[in-house]
């Protein structure tokens, strides 16, 4: 089935903070413990989420009517993309990122910010992704 895109809506906020939990919880180990993961996503908030729709561009990808992965993009700055695990592997965080570099591309950004972090901890690497024009 094919994968729909569109921006998110503030009623989105419980699917994608479910989303980053569980792919926390599911796929994050076995590069951290399990512990390590549930102190994680232990973290995470609804209103933390619905900020991040307030101040971000954020975009989900569904199938079937359901929204399977999110991210978002503010500036030159790129966050996930993350995606529920009953759809890894199916090409939507892929597809994520070529829809939302898009964006990035059009705004003329030379590079794109990308913070990831496999332990949850504000300590981030940054890594720059060079986007084709």
């Amino acid at each position: 089935m094919e994968i729909v895109y569109r921006q998110a809506v503030f009623n989105d906020a419980r699917r994608l903070r479910d989303i980053r939990r569980r792919s926390i919880l599911e796929l994050a180990p076995p590069t951290m413990t399990a512990a390590e993961a549930q102190a994680w996503a232990s973290k995470l908030t609804l209103s933390g989420m619905e900020r991040k729709l307030r101040e971000l561009e954020v975009w989900v990808a569904g199938r079937n009517g359901i929204v399977a992965g999110w991210g978002a993009v503010s500036g030159d700055r790129l966050e996930g993309p993350d995606t529920a695990p009953e759809f890894a592997g199916q090409g939507i965080g892929a597809g994520l990122l070529a829809m939302l570099e898009g964006p990035m591309r059009e705004r003329q950004f030379p590079s794109v910010h990308c913070a990831k972090s496999t332990d949850g901890s504000r300590s981030r690497r940054r890594v720059n992704i060079g986007l084709r024009h």
